[in-house]
């Protein structure tokens, strides 16, 4: 009996090598989180610019009356909703500045210094129909004082299809409060 390496060999390794290839790329695929990829880092910086244009964020913002809050959001919030355009898209611009930090922290505290106390500005942006059509087209972002994206503790950028099946997070969480458009806030 003679086996032909040259002709069966290549065989094999072919096959095992687009199983390894096939493999490798469902695990790499798998392990990709919905969020905090270069793409949704720049949408986020993009969206920020623009934030910052309208005054809806960083010096000069617009000032709103604040309201009492909840985790995740701090114990005191604003909220600016409108639309904006981004890379030739308009949708609806929702933006919380979250502020917190001090036990008893009261509206008039937050009112009279806006700044002082403001821990995170979080943001939902409607993007494309297609975009996570599951989630209404929703892109979410963390974003510290600064305008410096959040991390999660894993240390994925808090920017995109933020925590998209998990049990907890953006998603979950407006997703549980139940409404069509995920705006927990509104009744639109």
């Amino acid at each position: 009996m003679t086996i032909r390496w040259k002709r069966t060999f290549p065989l094999a390794l072919g096959a095992a090598g687009g199983l390894a290839l096939a493999l490798a790329l469902s695990g790499a695929n798998a392990q990709t989180p919905p969020f905090g990829g270069d793409d949704d880092v720049a949408y986020a910086k993009t969206l920020w610019q623009l934030m910052e244009q309208a005054h809806l964020v960083g010096d000069g913002a617009i000032r709103v009356r604040p309201f009492a809050g909840n985790e995740p959001h701090g114990t005191i919030q604003e909220v600016l909703a409108t639309t904006a355009s981004v890379n030739g898209h308009t949708g609806r611009l929702i933006v919380k500045r979250n502020h917190g930090g001090k036990d008893g922290l009261s509206v008039g505290e937050v009112y009279d210094d806006p700044t002082k106390y403001l821990a995170a500005i979080t943001v939902m942006f409607k993007r494309e129909a297609g975009y996570d059509a599951d989630n209404r087209d929703w892109f979410w972002a963390k974003f510290s004082p600064d305008g410096t994206l959040d991390k999660n503790p894993k240390g994925a950028m808090l920017a995109g299809r933020v925590a998209k099946g998990a049990d907890a997070g953006c998603i979950a969480c407006h997703t549980s409060a139940g409404g069509e458009d995920l705006e927990v806030l509104t009744t639109r």
